[in-house]
């Protein structure tokens, strides 16, 4: 294929006299050819995003009922972390397994799949008799956001060209996960004050099944499917060793702090050795024997790449302690009954817009590194302010407020710019693994952090009281929010995103002078 052809030679035809850079900056800016109208590509992007929504939702809404849930389905303190800890552990454990079968398979199916999936589960989990029940519906949810997450960015990394308007695209995307996190919150609050708790897995069931019926009639589903399996496979053994060495690894950690002896209980040593050997194995795997491997090396060869993804891990690690840490804290410190923790989380909805909106006509103008910048000091900033809350009459405009506003701050610029970086780092045939990426550090980000917090609040409850515990999580959010704004600032130097060719388009371009290079050199030696 020709590097003409990339481009769309056809659609060039009124523009003859057009150069090489106004034709790609023309590009940046069009819809994709696929949406015939401005309302096709809306319904599109509306469809992808509502998965964003309904992950956040399940995440951030869940430990307003939590404390319901304890007393009605008797949880006992040593088991209350999993509901929360399950759903976020399982997307992070099978994120990259999801992704790899988007890219064989294509992301229309796998989509919906996990769609159709999360709203049985979500049925289900409404209906749970006991804890048992609650945390397997909630592990199976997890598997629904698994598949359409990541095959969810793969379909618009797929027909988005680097430039302005894709900014914009993943601006939307990016809000939308701002405002599942407020949705689900308000939902669970306005259930925990009037309904009976298992309304708020229903009415995000409601959603979920709003979204499918939406995703049928939008998503171009010609340009999604692959006619017949492509060259790639799974790879079993890095696949096996990836999602046990995770599951392994985070429930010793986080199981540890209710343990009867901790680390000194048997099984604990043995899960977190098994996992860490595990985690050494699948490394070995994809380095030097998977043909295929789930998570290619040269992913972390990638100018800025590694940095970028620890410091994710870690920002979206301090969401996930505002989340679960600041709820509780708002609820069982602050005396805040559900109805008022959904009105103190109004700010996230209106900071989420106007940051994201703002984000996406600014990104192709300011460089990659001062937005992440800003990012880790809105985190770093968000997490001081609730570890030093005053413990009594504490007001909420001068800490919650501010916290809340600088928090939203912090996830959403460097979530949006991370997901643009990446989709456009990757080619077309691996956007799959893309979005399996990034959205595996996330979700990993939130299971890791929470289980460290949880050593960290159970192991000081005795000593300094709930309250302290609670800011103690906090310090430990300062302190990962500290490390994440040292890795942005030191190493991350992502650049703007500009209209630009796709990956697809620079190799084809690159082997186009391989080929003239190589047939200059035979015609110089045939003279």
């Amino acid at each position: 294929m020709g590097f003409n052809n990339l481009l769309g030679k056809d659609s060039f035809e009124p523009h003859t006299e057009e150069s090489l850079q106004d034709r790609i900056e023309r590009l940046g800016r069009e819809h994709p050819p696929t949406f015939i109208t401005l309302w096709s590509e809306i319904s599109f992007v509306f469809s992808i995003s509502m998965s964003q929504f309904l992950t956040e939702f399940y995440v951030s809404g869940f430990p307003v009922i939590l404390p319901t849930l304890i007393k009605e389905l008797d949880i006992p303190p040593a088991s209350s972390v999993w509901p929360a800890t399950a759903f976020s552990l399982v997307i992070a454990s099978t994120l990259l397994v999801f992704g790899r079968l988007g890219d064989m398979w294509g992301g229309y199916p796998i989509f919906m799949g996990g769609l159709a999936w999360l709203l049985i589960w979500s049925i289900i989990a409404g209906f749970s008799i006991n804890p048992l029940m609650l945390d397997f519906s909630r592990a199976l949810q997890g598997l629904g956001a698994a598949a359409f997450l990541p095959t969810g960015i793969m379909l618009m990394g797929s027909l988005y060209r680097p430039g302005p308007r894709k900014n914009l695209v993943f601006a939307i995307y990016g809000t939308s996960g701002v405002f599942g996190f407020f949705g689900g919150i308000a939902v669970a609050g306005i259930v925990g004050q009037f309904l009976r708790w298992g309304f708020y897995f229903w009415m995000g069931g409601i959603l979920t099944a709003i979204t499918l019926t939406t995703s049928i009639l939008s998503i171009p589903y010609s340009r999604s499917e692959k006619t017949s399996p492509s060259n790639v496979k799974m790879d079993y053994p890095g696949a096996i060793t990836i999602i046990s060495g995770l599951t392994l690894t985070i429930f010793a950690i986080t199981q540890s702090a209710h343990a009867p002896s901790g680390w000194q209980t048997p099984y604990i040593p043995v899960c977190f050795t098994l996992g860490i050997l595990s985690l050494c194995s699948a490394v070995y795997i994809e380095t030097y024997i998977s043909p295929d491997p789930l998570l290619p090396a040269w992913i972390f060869t990638t100018p800025s790449m590694t940095p970028l993804l620890l410091a994710l891990l870690l920002l979206y690690g301090t969401w996930g302690i505002f989340s679960v840490y600041g709820t509780l804290f708002f609820q069982n410190i602050m005396s805040a009954t559900p109805i008022q923790v959904v009105a103190w989380y109004v700010p996230i909805g209106v900071t989420g817009l106007l940051t994201s909106i703002l984000e996406g006509f600014i990104l192709h103008l300011v460089p990659g590194r001062v937005l992440l910048i800003i990012s880790g000091l809105g985190a770093l900033g968000s997490q001081l302010l609730l570890a030093l809350i005053p413990l009594a009459g504490a007001s909420y405009w001068a800490w919650v407020f501010p916290a809340t506003v600088l928090s939203t701050i912090g996830i959403d610029l460097s979530t949006i710019l991370a997901t643009v970086f990446v989709t456009t780092t990757f080619p077309a045939a691996q956007q799959g693994l893309a979005g399996g990426v990034i959205n595996s550090v996330l979700q990993l980000g939130v299971a890791l952090c929470l289980g460290l917090t949880d050593i960290v609040q159970s192991g000081t409850v005795e000593q300094a009281g709930l309250a302290r515990s609670y800011r103690n999580t906090f310090w430990f959010g300062v302190a990962a929010a500290a490390v994440s704004l040292v890795l942005l600032g030191a190493w991350a130097r992502v650049p703007k995103a500009t209209s630009d060719l796709t990956a697809d388009e620079k190799e084809e371009l690159m082997r186009e002078a391989e080929e003239e290079q190589v047939s200059s050199i035979y015609m110089r030696d045939a003279k």
